[in-house]
C-alpha cells in the first residue's frame, strides 16, 4: 500500500487491516497443558441456581451478535441469558496476526486478559452455554486447559424455549452481524429490515479503488468510500499535516455522488471498524435515517467463511440529499462549542468531555502521531481509554476478533474513569476516529445522550487553547 502523511490512527490501522485480510491465516490456540477435567452437562435449574450464586460463572459461547440479540442457530429469542457473561468460541480461531498486531500482544495474553475481564477462574464454578452443540464444548475445553476445573456445558435452547429471561441490547440492530449483511447480499429479507427498501453496503478505508484494497477483497456490491472524501488532506497555519472533517456541504455532495439519501438504510463496513463507525456518525449527523456498522468488519466476514469480491461497483448518482443537512446537528460537537462549554463548566454540569486516547497520549508524554507534534489534554476532559499503547489501538473496547466488548464491562471502565453513562458523554480522541467507534457502541447500548467532538485534541491544540500536561491531580 502506498504510504502517505496521515494520521496513524488511520494509517496504521489500514496498513494493519490489510495484512489481516490478505496475508493472516488462522491460527489456532497454544495451549500450555492438556486438561483431564471431565466435562459434564448442566441442567436448567443448574444455570438458574448459578445466576444467583456469586461463586459461579454463566458463559455464552455463542458468537458477540448472538449476545448482542441477533437471532442465530434458529433460536426464536435473540440476546443472551439475562446475567449471563460472553466468551465466544470465535475467538480461539478468528484471525489474529500474533506479529503485527498493534498492541504487539500474542494471542494467549488477549485472550487472558479476557479471562480476567470475565474473573474467571479456578474458584469458580462455570457454566459454557451455545445453541448449536458444538461452541460450548469448544470454550470449556479451553477453560479447562487453562485450569479451570468446575466445568459444565448446557444447551440454551431448552431456556430459549422455555420463555426464560433473555436480554439483548437496546440498539443491537445498529451493529450488524455478517451473518445479516450475507443474507441482505443474497437478496433475502433478515430480522430488523422487513419494511426496509434501499439498503445499500459501503466499504469505507483510505485511498482510492487500488491503493485501498478495495479491489483486493470487500463485501460484495459495496460501493468504496474513500476517508480523504469525508477528511479532505490539508496543511495547518504551522505547514503541518491536518485531517478534519469537511465541511457539511462536501459532506452533502459526498453521499450525493454515492448515491445516498436520507431515505435509505446505509450498512458500513471496513477491514479496520473504527472507518466504517467514522463514516456511520457522518451519516446519522448529515441525516440518513438508518445507518448501520457491520459489527468486527471484514474479519467477521471472512471467519465465517464467506468470500469477498473484486468486483469494482460504481455508485448512481442521487438527485438530492432530499433532506436540509446536518439534519442531526447535535451528534457532531464543534470545536466552538467545547470551547465554549469548557470554559463555563459550571453552567453545563451534565457535560462531560471524554478523551478516548492512550494515557500516555492524555497524560502528554506522546502525541500518537507522526505530523502533529503538541502534546498533553484539554483541561476538564476525563480519560476514557481507548489502546493501551498505539493510537490506533481500540483494545479496551473490542474483542480478539474485531467485535465489540460487552456492554458490562464498557460500563465498569467508564465508571472506573469517572464517567456517569447517565449524563451527556462528549467522546474526543486525536481526530475523531477512536471516538467515533465508541460514540457508536455507546448508541447500541442504548446510550443516546452523547456525541463525537470531532476536531478533538488536534483541534484543540491547533487553536492554541489552553492544555494540561502530566497525570492529572486526584
Amino acid at each position: 500500500m502506498k504510504i502517505k502523511s496521515k494520521a496513524s490512527i488511520v494509517m496504521s490501522a489500514l496498513m494493519i487491516m490489510s495484512s489481516l485480510t490478505a496475508c493472516t491465516t488462522k491460527q489456532e490456540t497454544k495451549d500450555q497443558s492438556s486438561s483431564n477435567v471431565k466435562i459434564e452437562v448442566a441442567k436448567t435449574v443448574d444455570v438458574e441456581n448459578a445466576l444467583k450464586d456469586k461463586n459461579s460463572i454463566v458463559l455464552d459461547a455463542r458468537s458477540n451478535d448472538a449476545y448482542n440479540g441477533w437471532k442465530e442457530d434458529g433460536v426464536k429469542i435473540g440476546g443472551h441469558i439475562k446475567g449471563a457473561k460472553d466468551f465466544s468460541a470465535r475467538w480461539l480461531k478468528a484471525d489474529y496476526d500474533e506479529k503485527e498486531n498493534l498492541e504487539k500482544y500474542s494471542r494467549d495474553k488477549v485472550l487472558s486478559d479476557a479471562i480476567k475481564n470475565k474473573e474467571l477462574s479456578k474458584d469458580k464454578s462455570i457454566i459454557v452455554y451455545d445453541t448449536n452443540g458444538k461452541d460450548a464444548k469448544e470454550v470449556a475445553n479451553f477453560l479447562a486447559k487453562k485450569g479451570m476445573d468446575k466445568i459444565k456445558t448446557y444447551d440454551a435452547n431448552e431456556w430459549v424455549n422455555s420463555n426464560k429471561p433473555m436480554e439483548s441490547y437496546k440498539n443491537y440492530a445498529l451493529l450488524v452481524s455478517p451473518n445479516i449483511v450475507k443474507s441482505i447480499v443474497d437478496g433475502k429479507t433478515p430480522e430488523s429490515f422487513t419494511d426496509i427498501k434501499n439498503v445499500k453496503i459501503v466499504d469505507v478505508r483510505w485511498g482510492d479503488n487500488k491503493e485501498s484494497g478495495y479491489l483486493d477483497g470487500h463485501i460484495p456490491t459495496a460501493i468504496h468510500i474513500n476517508t480523504d472524501s469525508f477528511e479532505p488532506p490539508k496543511k495547518n497555519k504551522d505547514g503541518d499535516d491536518e485531517w478534519k472533517l469537511a465541511d457539511d456541504k462536501t459532506l452533502e455532495k459526498l453521499l450525493v455522488d454515492n448515491g445516498i439519501t436520507a431515505n435509505d438504510t446505509i450498512i458500513a463496513t471496513s477491514p479496520e471498524p473504527m472507518a466504517a463507525s467514522r463514516f456511520a456518525v457522518i451519516c446519522k449527523y448529515m441525516g440518513v435515517k438508518d445507518v448501520r456498522v457491520m459489527n468486527g468488519g471484514i474479519v467477521g466476514w471472512t471467519s465465517q467463511g464467506y468470500k469477498l469480491d473484486k468486483k469494482e461497483e460504481k455508485a448512481k448518482k442521487a438527485d438530492s440529499f432530499r433532506i436540509t443537512v446536518p439534519a442531526n446537528p447535535d451528534v457532531i460537537d464543534t470545536l466552538s462549542e467545547i470551547k465554549s462549554i469548557m470554559d463555563n463548566k459550571v453552567q453545563h454540569p451534565d457535560f462531560q468531555l471524554i478523551d478516548n486516547r492512550t494515557i500516555g497520549e492524555f497524560n502528554g508524554e506522546v502525541t500518537g502521531y507522526s505530523y502533529h507534534k503538541k502534546k498533553g489534554r484539554i483541561p476538564g476532559a476525563i480519560f476514557g481509554h481507548a489502546g493501551i499503547k498505539n493510537s490506533s489501538s481500540m483494545y479496551y473496547y473490542r474483542n480478539i476478533d474485531k467485535t465489540m466488548r460487552n456492554q458490562e464491562e464498557i460500563e465498569a471502565l467508564w465508571k472506573k474513569d469517572g464517567i456517569d453513562s447517565n449524563k451527556h458523554m462528549s467522546f474526543f480522541c486525536g481526530s475523531g476516529w477512536r471516538a467515533a467507534e465508541i460514540l457508536w457502541y455507546a448508541n447500541v447500548m442504548g446510550h443516546e445522550n452523547a456525541s463525537l467532538f470531532s476536531d478533538g485534541w488536534i483541534g484543540w491544540s491547533n487553536a492554541g487553547y489552553k492544555i494540561e500536561t502530566g497525570a492529572p491531580k486526584k
